[in-house]
């Protein structure tokens, strides 16, 4: 016990003997260190040494199509919360500055690590704001950004070049509500969060045709590469909800999209003139296509000749009274090729698969593989469809008809579907090399027919059994 007690007084009397100074030598010196993160002296950073809170999901998942896209970084080195820049999440108080400081401030980390923003629980109003490149957006558990109510806080930007004009009004378009637009490495993510676009101001001035110019939507990045989308929420866009266009590896999962299914154009994901997309693990509802490969509008897409490719959608599930599962165009004038459809569930809808074009379109869709498809109270469980005369202006070229060949549909399973496949291609532009199997369409009547023009191709295994144009050996080797 004796010897105990004077270790300790030994112990003490050496840091009594020892000075103070390199203590506060060394924290001074660290103080100055974090310092240099920044020259703005307002806003303090966080330094996460091992990485950002996104778990990397697509290395873990080797099932993900998105593990061969997606080949950005998840990691952060700077983390900041929206509160860090004065944001209040009361669901009243507009946040658009607020998002519009912090993405530029965090911007100057892009090369120093990347740059991550959180969003906290709350209610977080805001107009349009731009992200930067390495950088992630992060909603976290109970986090809502809500959109402005506003018009004036969605900008009007520029028409996109393949498409020469707003897609509902002449002239420009409203910006979306989470804009991109030359980026790398860009991040949107959390922990099932919610974007929430207030969109029935929009659909109101469109159902009241008082719209001035063409709708915004929810997420819309461009010209951009290695974008991920993943593990969200996104609520009541008012236009299509998630499109990215002129877009590289990107790659959309795990989400949930829904608006009414009276909320007009409201589709779930548009891949627009884009390469090596994977879009997986998503469901559903809205007042359009939840899934829809585009490539541009007429004359305008054809100059620009921006193909869509290398498109997977897989173990997408949802429904759309108006539209269908997965749509191929309309606006596909830029072309549209290597799109692989597998494991899709449908219910309740117009449509289950629809390949959309028509004349003045142009371009070309090449080599679309479907399969595995189930469907429940689809209106048309397949469907090729033309004559919307739908055009951007006069400058459109009716001798610009689309070339359609390779379409391959199998292990399909429909149920109380309402008619047989309806399958139009187009005058001096027929359809070919359209092979289908195994495809079961239950419940329809004892008159219902396959309804076939301008198409030809080869099936097996039908019931009921198909029109006479696709029971064509020739293009029997090719299926």
């Amino acid at each position: 016990m004796e010897s105990e007690k004077e270790n300790w007084n030994a112990l003490m009397g050496m840091f009594r003997r020892s000075s103070w100074a390199p203590l506060l030598l060394l924290f001074t010196l660290i103080t100055v260190i974090s310092l240099q993160f920044t020259s703005n002296p307002l806003y303090s950073i966080r330094v996460v040494i091992s990485g950002s809170s996104i778990p990397d999901t697509l290395s873990l998942d080797p099932d993900s199509c998105g593990g061969g896209f997606f080949v950005g970084s998840t990691e952060r080195k700077f983390v900041k919360s929206i509160k860090d820049f004065g944001g209040v999440g009361d669901g009243k108080t507009s946040n658009t500055e607020t998002f519009r400081r912090a993405v530029q401030f965090m911007q100057r980390f892009g090369a120093k690590g990347g740059a991550q923003l959180n969003v906290p629980r709350g209610r977080w109003l805001t107009g349009s704001f731009n992200l930067t490149s390495n950088f992630t957006l992060f909603l976290e558990k109970g986090a809502i950004i809500l959109g402005s109510q506003d018009p004036d806080e969605w900008p009007i930007i520029e028409p996109l070049p393949s498409y020469g004009r707003g897609r509902e009004r002449l002239g420009g378009r409203h910006i979306s509500l989470i804009h991109g637009d030359g980026l790398t490495n860009v991040v949107i993510t959390g922990q099932n969060g919610t974007i929430d676009g207030q969109g029935k101001m929009w659909w109101d001035l469109w159902w009241n045709r008082t719209l001035k110019h063409t709708r915004g939507h929810l997420v819309e990045i461009m010209n951009s590469q290695n974008v991920l989308i993943s593990n969200l929420t996104f609520l009541n866009s008012p236009f299509w909800t998630v499109h990215p266009v002129y877009c590289s590896n990107v790659v959309i999962r795990d989400m949930t999209i829904l608006a009414p299914l009276n909320a007009p154009n409201t589709d779930g994901i548009d891949p627009d003139s884009c390469t090596n997309v994977c879009i997986e693990d998503c469901y559903v509802e809205s007042g359009d296509d939840l899934v829809a490969v585009k490539s541009g509008w007429d004359h305008y897409g054809i100059t620009m000749a921006r193909p869509s490719s290398n498109i997977i959608v897989r173990r997408v599930s949802g429904t759309t009274p108006t539209c269908s599962g997965v749509g191929i165009g309309s606006e596909m004038s830029g072309g549209i090729f290597n799109v692989t459809v597998d494991q899709l569930h449908v219910w309740d809808s117009a449509a289950g698969l629809r390949i959309k074009t028509d004349k003045g379109r142009g371009g070309y869709i090449a080599n679309i593989t479907i399969s595995n498809i189930t469907m429940e109270r689809v209106k048309v469980p397949i469907r090729f469809s033309r004559g919307s005369n739908d055009h951007p202006d006069d400058g459109w070229d009716p001798k610009a008809v689309p070339y359609v060949k390779g379409i391959s549909i199998s292990n399909v399973v429909s149920v109380n579907s309402t008619k047989a496949p309806v399958l139009q291609g187009i005058e001096d532009a027929q359809f070919e090399d359209i092979c289908m199997k195994n495809v079961s369409l239950l419940g329809l009547g004892p008159s219902a027919a396959w309804h076939c023009e301008y198409v030809l191709g080869f099936t097996s295994q039908m019931s009921p059994l198909p029109c006479p144009q696709l029971q064509n050996n020739v293009s029997s080797s090719w299926c």
